[in-house]
């Protein structure tokens, strides 16, 4: 007579499953980081469409009318402002403000080929990064506080022209990955992410047409958050901090420019 192989009962193999939130946190980890492809899919797409309302704009020499109408541009949040423009192609563009949407579709318009595969490029090797590690809707949560606080910081340092780029919310990743190392008491200097951070300062510096305030107001937010939502396990903050801080960072880039614009 022969034993049976493999054979399991049916109450072992339930006491042998894991629990709902094992299952669960396993399942994302095998995911692809979902928030972050999604993030460069609707970058592309806005490209997509700036592009089709002017294709001069594909190499970034001229700003076109789908990015006047998405991007930064400080005077249009006063309520009192109004401003015909037009443009080389023959198109009219009426801004009648205050329009508010443009402290977040400025974070995904972008002038040119080397500006979309530059920040898109970022977004992906530092998405793939940190999604994961922090969880999806802090993620999603950091990008949003870091874009707005580029946004603040554009406004106070504004020159009058139209600004935008995902550069703001990507220069905050960088910041959360710095202090994650920093909390390790591991210098982010000594790291590739210290290194990508000082080059791109640098260039914010030495390269003109460069939004200043937004890569530095980015990467301020973005360090703020992650002293909440990458602390190690010896300094790790109630869960429900580390999605308020990101929220709390939003809300007060959002209350500063709506400050600045009044004033």
């Amino acid at each position: 007579m022969q034993a049976a192989v493999g054979s399991h009962c049916v109450d072992c193999a339930k006491a042998a499953r894991p629990d709902v939130k094992t299952r669960a946190k396993y399942w994302q980890a095998r995911q692809p980081a979902m928030v972050t492809m999604a993030l460069i899919a609707l970058n592309l797409l806005v490209f997509l469409y700036t592009t089709v309302r002017d294709p001069g704009t594909l190499v970034g020499r001229s700003v076109g009318i789908g990015q006047a109408q998405l991007a930064l541009f400080e005077p249009a949040l006063a309520s009192d402002f109004f401003l015909p423009l037009r443009f080389e192609n023959g198109a009219t563009l009426i801004i009648d403000g205050p329009d508010w949407y443009r402290l977040v579709t400025s974070g995904f318009v972008h002038y040119g080929l080397i500006h979309i595969g530059f920040n898109m490029y970022l977004l992906y090797q530092l998405g793939n990064l940190l999604e994961r590690s922090i969880g999806r809707v802090r993620f999603a949560l950091v990008y949003l506080a870091s874009l707005l606080g580029g946004s603040a910081l554009e406004i106070v340092l504004s020159s009058g022209g139209f600004a935008g780029g995902a550069s703001g919310a990507v220069f905050g990743l960088m910041g959360v990955a710095a202090i994650g190392y920093w909390l390790r008491g591991i210098n982010p200097l000594s790291t590739q992410i210290g290194s990508l951070l000082l080059i791109n300062l640098f260039l914010t510096f030495v390269i003109s047409n460069i939004s200043i305030g937004g890569h530095i107001g980015g990467l301020l937010a973005g360090a703020i958050c992650g002293y909440a939502v990458v602390a190690p396990a010896h300094h790790r903050r109630p869960v429900w901090v580390t999605y308020a801080a990101p929220v709390a960072v939003a809300l007060f880039a959002v209350a500063l420019s709506a400050a600045l614009a009044n004033t």
